[in-house]
């Protein structure tokens, strides 16, 4: 039987009570349960922390000795016990290492997806399915007006023109995509990264994911407007190039919010849509559904006749 208060929101985030874990606590915590390593689901100062090993190199590289005091790495679906309850990982599509989070406990079974996506990623590993009694999904997107369009189509919007690009991206996972795409589908253009991303870059290397072409940024070849460059900066440093002469700006996300004020929209995102999500259920079977990261009301409705709903980070 289902456990209705198997996973709880407390103030330090996704509490397991029965492992006495966490699933990507909010803040620092005794036992945290790490699916992937971007910093809203990976805090620094943990005392034991579960992740992958690409999670791990990516936690230590950017939190060095805070990125936690005990870290055990774990391959896909190699097991560990919390206290009773069996945990596993499986791929979840989003960036290097990202990981759905299976627990099982009394006969059921939990999967956590974090952050995932469906569409193809040639940077990270790809979703892989497994069939559970709840999954708890993220609702990002979860409304039957977004569908994210294809990344090819997106990024191809680079080949109309031939001034330099300024195209802001987070380090982590997106900037690895688009170099990816742009060094498969944009060959003319030459890509140079921010440090930031560099050092990312290695990582992904080392585990055996190479981006494509690209070059550590110099200011000289941005002085010249036609020289058919895309410099790939961190959000703090598009921002403050507000006023980048000679270069068109763009910023790839399927936020549309982050479209505002730009030259060209880059609609690329790196998490599920409305049709992805459907499809991540339809694989899963799940009896019930959990939300988390977003609103998960347009899922209730739409299975109000089929399947249990319930939102997490919600009064229902």
């Amino acid at each position: 039987m289902i456990i209705a208060d198997f996973l709880a929101i407390n103030e330090r985030g996704l509490y397991c009570r029965y492992g006495d874990f966490y699933l990507d606590p909010k803040e620092a915590s005794k036992h945290a349960v790490i699916s992937h390593a971007h910093g809203d689901h990976a805090v620094r100062g943990n005392d034991y922390v579960y992740c992958t090993p690409a999670t791990a190199a990516i936690m230590q590289h950017r939190y060095q000795k805070s990125a936690g005091n005990n870290i055990r790495t774990f391959n896909w679906s190699e097991s560990f016990n919390l206290n009773g309850v069996s945990i596993s990982f499986i791929p979840a599509g989003h960036i290097l290492g990202s990981a759905q989070v299976l627990m099982e406990y009394k006969g059921m079974k939990y999967l956590y997806t974090g952050d995932y996506k469906l569409q193809y990623d040639a940077t990270c590993e790809k979703i892989e399915f497994f069939k559970a009694d709840v999954l708890i999904t993220e609702s990002t997107f979860a409304d039957p007006a977004v569908q994210h369009p294809p990344a090819v189509d997106e990024i191809k919007k680079l080949n109309l023109f031939n001034h330099n690009v300024l195209l802001g991206a987070y380090s982590l996972g997106k900037a690895q995509r688009l170099i990816s795409l742009i060094s498969d589908h944009c060959p003319q253009r030459q890509v140079l990264v921010h440090h930031s991303i560099f050092g990312l870059n290695k990582i992904y290397e080392q585990f055996g994911f190479y981006p494509g072409k690209y070059e550590l940024y110099t200011r000289k070849p941005m002085k010249k407007p036609d020289q058919n460059i895309v410099y790939i900066v961190p959000p703090l440093t598009f921002n403050s190039y507000i006023r980048a002469k000679n270069v068109v700006r763009a910023f790839a996300s399927g936020w549309m919010n982050l479209q505002v004020n730009n030259d060209l929209k880059i609609l690329i995102s790196d998490h599920v849509d409305w049709n992805d999500i459907l499809s991540m259920i339809q694989q899963v079977e799940p009896t019930e559904i959990w939300t988390l990261h977003g609103n998960g009301k347009y899922l209730k409705s739409y299975f109000k006749d089929q399947l249990t709903v319930k939102l997490l980070n919600h009064a229902d």
